[in-house]
């Protein structure tokens, strides 16, 4: 305006992959510091207050004759708001990392001349972390990395999946999906194909063609007329079931969906891996009346849910291996977990996730992703919420329900009204909306408004025998008296199922020292910052106490660490899995630490070794998972 020159970036252009986050791009280009080494997190928070552009050229599309070349471009994983732009000009807003974004781009892409896609990320909001107020949250981006007790603040921005360009001609698949029913009595199984087309024009003469595989072999096939939004059942003979790790052979079918034109020729193809098997929910043994189910039952056999919570790999998660999730996924299997569940501080997990987990034979719990806030952890209520999550929910469900691993879906976690009481679907719009659509989209699963749920958040011992422990969380820590208090805690236990319970432990001496980045790792206490960073989990006042005397060394103090950690999960697993039938499952709090934490509650640390607490679990978790007969 006032001297004829552009306005240059800062930044770039620096190479950049997809997947991909800009803090990978970044560091790759020599412009980040290592984020896990030390403090260096600090010197990373300029990249949340600038706008970045991932740009490239698109594939030059050959030029057919005729009206009806189409091209479509989808992207999936953007976090999480911005602008697309073809050619430097805006053709659509995103503002949502929970879902998809399809759009046609036939007219810039037509006569065969090359394009230029840009996706411009926005600035990120100042905070959605762990402290807050739940009911305000409206943007739809995953919270743990703004800062969380196992995280410092690192906000990932970028791409976490799939850009495609398709180019197709009268009529192509959108999304395919399918829903499967079981009959353990004749082992007799139903597919319901569920297809929404683009069409380009009639669709008069085009078919939809279906096919069950086992292998190279065809179990069942089938056609039908094509439409905008088809839907075909199909039965199958004698299959054989899909089960959980522990109890049997995870036996997947391919089914194949085909688009076929009128001159004969398949216009499009998409092949979904599908599972056969039976889950109902009974009452626990001895449970009050009223109370929700909590006994799993797979193909008529009930199980004890045993496992852990799932969280991201990594702070940016776009930049995660797919050797990285079946490393720690057969991790857990190899531990004896049957049990997974993905929690609602963080997003949808990629669809090689769920793959590895019908692979595995690991059941999902899917959250939506709500989570507590400390303040107040009430759903929102505004308009924005409730039309913004259940768009995103309504695909998450979909695009996972023929995944045999998914076992139920939930509103969120830690949801809960102002006194604590966990939330209802009868109280909340927004979890009355999640239920809706998964009562709608997938009425075969169960879903439930929380977790946890009932009438209390945790089990308190001055209520034991009251019938009021439904689905509880916590604790997280032994109390100051230390184990022998903490083995009476649950040797009095009278909950239905615990979907969250931890105690912290140390990350290894040579773990520490490695990610230290030169700051200082003794004493190991609030004191000293590297500490500081989760701060939940430092228990110097206890070593202190429990020793009479402050551990001398870091080596010292991690391994009374993880040696009380080992111990205090085992005798929570260990009670939980004895009082089966009355309790349904025991789930730890959590999993896998995505950040080189001095000492959280994860059981497998940042370089995916297995802290003692991890092998003290497998020794309660196997040989087996317990199950009872049923008369």
């Amino acid at each position: 305006m006032e001297t004829g020159v552009d306005l240059e970036a800062e930044v770039g252009p620096i190479p950049a992959t997809v997947p991909g986050s800009v803090q990978h791009a970044l560091q790759q280009a020599g412009l980040l510091p290592d984020w896990n080494l030390g403090l260096n997190h600090r010197l990373c928070d300029w990249v949340e207050n600038r706008h970045w552009l991932f740009e490239c050229k698109l594939p030059v599309v050959p030029a057919h004759s005729g009206a009806k070349d189409r091209c479509t471009l989808e992207l999936k994983g953007l976090d999480h708001a911005g602008h697309l732009l073809l050619n430097g000009k805006v053709i659509a807003d995103f503002d949502s990392a929970f879902r998809p974004y399809r759009l046609d781009i036939s007219e810039a892409m037509a006569g065969g001349q090359p394009a230029r896609l840009g996706i411009l990320f926005t600035q990120p909001p100042r905070s959605l972390g762990q402290i807050g107020r739940t009911s305000e949250i409206t943007d739809q981006k995953p919270r743990y990395y703004f800062g969380w007790d196992w995280i410092p603040r690192l906000v990932q921005i970028g791409i976490f999946d799939s850009v495609t360009l398709y180019q197709w001609r009268g009529a192509r698949l959108e999304t395919v999906s399918a829903q499967t029913g079981f009959s353990v009595a004749d082992s007799r199984g139903a597919v319901r194909v569920l297809a929404d087309l683009e069409a380009a024009g009639d669709l008069t003469g085009f078919e939809l063609a279906y096919e069950l595989l086992d292998g190279s072999s065809s179990v069942a096939s089938d056609k039908c007329p094509a439409a905008l939004k088809t839907v075909a059942e199909l039965i199958a003979g004698t299959l054989e079931p899909w089960w959980p790790n522990g109890l049997g052979p995870q036996k997947r079918y391919s089914l194949c969906v085909r688009l076929i034109a009128p001159d004969g020729s398949i216009r499009d193809e998409r092949e979904l891996t599908v599972g056969f098997r039976k889950i109902e929910w009974r009452p626990c043994d001895g449970a009050p009346a009223g109370a929700t189910p909590w006994i799993c039952v797979v193909n008529d056999v009930p199980l004890f849910l045993q496992g852990v919570n799932w969280t991201p790999l990594l702070p940016n998660f776009a930049d995660a291996a797919a050797a990285d999730y079946e490393r720690l996924a057969r991790d857990y299997r190899r531990m004896g977990c049957n049990t997974l569940r993905v929690w609602g501080g963080a997003a949808r997990e990629r669809d090689l996730f769920y793959d590895l987990c019908d692979q595995l034979g690991l059941l999902v719990w899917q959250e939506f992703p709500l989570s507590s806030s400390g303040v107040d952890n009430i759903p929102p209520r505004g308009e924005p919420a409730l039309v913004g999550f259940p768009e995103a929910a309504r695909w998450t469900v979909t695009s996972l329900r023929h995944h045999p691993c998914l076992l139920l879906w939930c509103g969120g976690n830690e949801l809960t009204d102002a006194g604590g009481i966990p939330c209802s679907a009868d109280r909340e719009p927004l979890l009355a909306a999640f239920g809706k659509i998964a009562e709608t989209e997938d009425p075969q699963r169960r879903f439930i408004p929380t977790s946890p749920s009932g009438p209390k958040f945790w089990a308190d011992r001055k209520e034991y025998g009251n019938g009021c422990h439904w689905d509880t969380h916590g604790p997280w820590k032994l109390d100051p008296k230390g184990l022998s208090d903490w083995q009476e805690y649950w040797d009095g236990d009278d909950s239905l199922f615990r979907s969250e319970v931890g105690s912290p432990g140390a990350s290894s001496t040579a773990l520490i020292e490695k990610y230290s980045g030169g700051e200082p790792t003794y004493p190991c206490s609030n004191e000293v910052a590297l500490w500081r960073r989760t701060n939940w989990w430092t228990e110097w006042k206890e070593a202190c106490q429990e020793l009479g005397r402050e551990p001398g060394t870091l080596e010292e103090y991690v391994q009374w660490s993880r040696k009380r950690q080992a111990r205090a999960l085992e005798v929570a697993a260990r009670s939980c899995k004895s009082r089966f039938p009355r309790c349904g499952g025991f789930l730890v709090w959590m999993g896998h630490d995505c950040f080189p934490c001095t000492a959280n509650t994860a059981i497998i640390e940042f370089d995916g070794a297995w802290k003692p607490a991890a092998t003290a679990l497998q020794a309660v978790f196997l040989p087996a998972p317990a199950t009872v007969a049923i008369s």
